[in-house]
């Protein structure tokens, strides 16, 4: 599962469960601490804070730092949260450290640190481990149609062996029109790739009146009327870009607009 359904609204897996690991983590630390001392209770919940900020800021620079080469080219990316760039282990590793050394320093905290512990990483491997990978771990095989030619086309097929760059968009959703010609522009730089457009419930002339009014080059588009791949794929929000190794295995995912250097960082092991 790559998103969760709130009514219209589609919001990213991880976030929305790391979230929710950090509010029942602090709930967890405050009502613990706030058992002895209603101040034991408010350090506590700033000590768990301090350690999620200290976290997220080490799981972004770690990924940062190992994908400089590709960030470099555009710093400003990396303030660009919304592409999916953290490095998880090195985030709860860093967290667990600030928990520890904090436990350390005052240990009239520790059982309620230990609390909040234990309620935040353990909803995250729950919730992980209930919602799992997106549904489909391989390429799907789901009957879609050519824009080229009107002819049906399985995902398989369009491949046809190669690395596969698989993006799920409409016309009228904002991020997919924001991420098109970055998209667009990176098909024509890495033809040994493949790059396959699926769009979602709209029909061939709206597709194609939208390609042409935008000056799009895109090759490789087909047409899934009923959109029936968004779900199959764990994900009914837009735009959603996975990645396949030669071997059609699902390698990297993500729900929400790109950029441009989240996109290489993502290509480059799909490159070699």
């Amino acid at each position: 599962m790559l998103a969760i359904q709130l009514g219209p609204l589609a919001l990213p897996l991880a976030p929305a469960l790391l979230l929710v690991s950090l509010l029942l983590a602090h709930a967890a630390a405050k009502w613990q601490g706030g058992r002895t001392d209603a101040a034991h209770g408010l350090a506590a919940g700033d000590s768990v804070l301090s350690a999620a900020l200290l976290g997220l800021l080490a799981a972004r620079a770690s990924y940062l730092a190992w994908h400089a080469r590709a960030y470099l080219d555009m710093p400003w990316a990396a303030l660009d949260l919304r592409d999916g760039g953290w490095q998880p282990g090195v985030g709860w590793a860093v967290a667990a450290c600030w928990l520890l050394w904090r436990g350390m320093q005052r240990p009239t905290l520790r059982r309620a640190l230990a609390s909040a512990a234990l309620a935040g990483a353990g909803f995250w491997v729950v919730g992980i481990g209930l919602t799992g990978a997106p549904a489909s771990a391989r390429l799907p095989d789901l009957p879609l149609l050519s824009l080229a030619n009107g002819q049906p086309i399985t995902l398989p097929q369009a491949a046809r062996g190669r690395p596969v760059v698989l993006n799920l968009w409409a016309s009228w959703c904002g991020p997919c029109r924001q991420e098109m010609p970055m998209l667009d522009a990176a098909q024509q730089r890495h033809p040994e790739l493949a790059f396959l457009f699926v769009n979602q419930g709209e029909s061939a002339e709206a597709v194609q009146a939208y390609l042409r009014a935008q000056g799009l080059g895109l090759r490789e588009v087909m047409l899934d009327p009923a959109s029936d791949l968004g779900p199959a794929l764990g994900s009914r929000g837009l735009p959603t870009t996975l990645f396949y190794d030669d071997g059609g295995r699902l390698v990297d995912a993500h729900m929400g607009v790109l950029n441009a250097a989240a996109l290489a960082s993502r290509l480059g092991p799909l490159s070699r």
